[in-house]
């Protein structure tokens, strides 16, 4: 076979949808994505930003024999026989996916005079993912981890560059402020977000991830808690910045955190500056205990928060730490890490690691489980 098409809205494609495209690559030479634009639906990403996730996502496979047609006021059917595609494909998850795309079937070849589909049974473990699936995972506590499972690295790249948009959008009060004041902010954005902060290729644990993961414990904090709105909105700003500064690249006589807090005051994003810059430089080890703020505990138990999650979180955690110090040798890193591991454990047993009670509430017992099994690997 030639061509053979694949089509959907695709919001976000999945592995799943990943997977029917390559089975589409084994029956035919050429394989052609139809992605539908319906007015009725309401999709996270535009018609443009969707092809071009899907052609990177292809692209990392390293598949060269896949395109993308966006089909606006047409059926995809008929759009596809004007492409010279006259077989479809589609992936049956259920019976009741069966009887929905056989009446689709029987309406593009019967009424339409389109393409015909040919259906394929994805395997077992990718039985149950879909576009709703995934969009219904976001929000709580370590959605994006979750999320990453089932969709192929542009798609959650481009998911997670939206959440955090929305996340900053909301920080700084976009809907009431001026043209310029957006200008600088959507600058700074793009700053933190990209190659030189959190978005850097060198950035295995302090990067977009840890940026969501912090974003969304300060949010289930404070629904928790019900602190004074404007501490919200300071915790959020320092744990922002927190780790933009980060690695070698920090001039010689400033720690990364103290470069992160002169970052954040050169920024000029806000009016009153000082109590996030001074939650930045609590993030110091060094620093840490000759600064007192009212907020210090809660910032540096949401920096901490990775150490109490569940185990394949934390696992993963340990292993984009040992990328980060990947230019130690193993023994030496083991001595480093299982030392930094067994204080921060004696400080969870003394009830001191989460200095806020809702944190050591939720987390403390976890993490020395957490800490003692990762002591135990390394030795």
């Amino acid at each position: 076979m030639k061509k053979i098409g694949f089509s959907g809205t695709l919001d976000p494609i999945t592995n799943g949808h990943m997977w029917v495209i390559n089975e589409a690559r084994s029956l035919a030479d050429e394989v052609v994505v139809f992605l539908s634009e319906n007015p009725a639906k309401k999709p996270k990403f535009t018609a443009e930003e969707r092809k071009s996730i899907i052609a990177l996502s292809c692209a990392e496979q390293g598949w060269d024999n896949v395109s993308v047609v966006i089909v606006r006021g047409d059926y995809t059917a008929r759009a596809a026989k004007k492409q010279g595609v006259h077989c479809l494909i589609r992936g049956i998850r259920t019976t009741a996916d069966f009887d929905y795309e056989n009446l689709i079937q029987q309406t593009n070849v019967d009424v339409l005079q389109g393409a015909k589909t040919v259906f394929v049974m994805p395997p077992r473990d990718l039985g149950s993912v879909s576009s709703s699936f995934v969009k219904a995972l976001e929000g709580p506590i370590g959605w994006n981890w979750i999320m990453k499972k089932f969709v192929p690295g542009p798609g959650y790249h481009a998911w997670v560059l939206s959440w955090l948009r929305n996340e900053w959008e909301t920080l700084w009060d976009y809907a009431h402020r001026d043209a310029t004041a957006i200008a600088h902010a959507d600058d700074w954005f793009a700053r933190l977000t990209g190659p030189s902060c959190y978005g850097g290729a060198g950035r295995h644990y302090h990067n977009l991830d840890h940026l969501v993961h912090g974003l969304c414990e300060i949010r289930v904090w404070a629904a928790n808690t019900r602190p004074d709105p404007v501490d919200v909105e300071i915790v959020k700003q320092a744990f922002w910045f927190h780790d933009a500064e980060y690695g070698p690249g920090v001039a010689a006589d400033l720690s990364n955190e103290e470069a992160s807090a002169q970052l954040w005051l050169g920024s000029h994003l806000g009016q009153e500056m000082g109590d996030a810059a001074e939650l930045i430089r609590a993030t110091d080890h060094f620093q840490e205990a000759s600064i007192t703020h009212r907020l210090k505990d809660v910032l540096l138990s949401v920096d901490l928060a990775i150490l109490g999650q569940d185990d394949e979180v934390y696992q993963n955690y340990a292993r984009a730490i040992r990328h980060e110090y990947s230019h130690l040798p193993d023994a030496e890193y083991r001595a480093q890490r299982g030392g930094a591991l067994a204080h921060l454990c004696r400080k969870a047993r003394q009830g001191q690691l989460f200095g806020n009670d809702y944190f050591a509430e939720q987390y403390n017992e976890r993490a020395i489980d957490n800490m003692q099994r990762e002591m135990a690997r390394l030795a």
